[in-house]
């Protein structure tokens, strides 16, 4: 199916809009609940699979990106009462900043010495975060949500659209940059660093625009969290585990395609819910 056929951008829109009209079934909250997950899931495997999957650097610095996003949305939020989209927005252009400047710092390093090098920097991310009293610090920021936008009864209605919006356009994006040359570099990248570079390829400044592309998603997939959960603190959206399940789910469904992370989140996402659900 080509990137630009009818079928896949018809699929692009329902899916937000059967995540609208979902709650019309009589489904239980907890389900929208499952289905946030899956889908907030999907956009950090995706994301991740970008620069691990594509080029082959895995980074273990989801979950700094996660947070970061988080915390952007927080502070527009807390700041200047930004609306949801101007949350996600922020949060992506300073996951991507993020992105870049990681990558600068990082991508010289090869192999193992990069993977160490995105977990110190997801350790210095936190220690700042957690001493910073105006967010909260370690004790973390309580939100007093708005009123819930017309249209919705819920938030969590409402934030399961926009995740399954993220969703979306994660999957065109990687998608778009899979078929694109942008796709094909990074394979050369993967494949044999120094006889790309040999050839003429750019490699360092295609893996920054991975890292950037990377970095935007993964703060976007965290923006919506200050507001889904009302309270925000450094140690659980800063966690490791962001980036174990990123990387074990691209691994699981196949990092050489698009498809893989999504089909990798659905499985173990939803296999972990209903069983956290099923011991509980």
């Amino acid at each position: 199916m080509k990137i630009n056929s009818v079928p896949s951008w018809a699929a692009a829109i329902l899916l937000p809009a059967c995540a609208y009209f979902l709650p019309a079934w009589g489904l239980n909250e907890y389900y929208l609940y499952v289905g946030y997950v899956v889908l907030q899931y999907i956009v950090l495997a995706t994301a991740w699979n970008i620069l691990g999957g594509y080029a082959g650097y895995v980074n273990f610095g989801t979950g700094a990106f996660f947070g970061v996003g988080a915390y952007a949305a927080l502070l527009l939020f807390m700041k200047f009462n930004a609306p949801l989209p101007v949350q996600v927005a922020g949060a992506a252009a300073i996951g991507a900043l993020l992105g870049l400047g990681a990558g600068l710092l990082t991508l010289r390093l090869k192999g193992i010495f990069f993977s160490i090098a995105t977990v110190a920097a997801a350790i210095i991310i936190e220690t700042f975060v957690l001493n910073w009293r105006y967010v909260g610090g370690a004790s973390g920021m309580q939100i007093i949500r708005p009123a819930v936008p017309f249209g919705f009864e819920t938030y969590t209605r409402m934030l399961l659209v926009v995740m399954t919006i993220l969703a979306v356009l994660s999957i065109i994006v990687a998608r778009f940059v899979e078929k694109s040359w942008l796709g094909r570099g990074l394979r050369a990248v993967r494949d044999a660093e120094m006889a790309a570079e040999c050839s003429g390829v750019p490699t360092l400044k295609l893996k920054l625009v991975a890292c950037a592309i990377s970095g935007a998603l993964m703060a976007a997939a965290g923006a919506p969290l200050p507001l889904y959960s009302s309270f925000v603190e450094p140690h659980s959206v800063f966690s490791l585990n962001y980036s174990v399940m990123a990387l074990a789910m691209a691994v699981v469904g196949g990092m050489s395609s698009w498809l893989g992370p999504v089909l990798g989140a659905i499985l173990i996402a939803t296999s972990q819910q209903f069983a956290a659900s099923a011991s509980s």
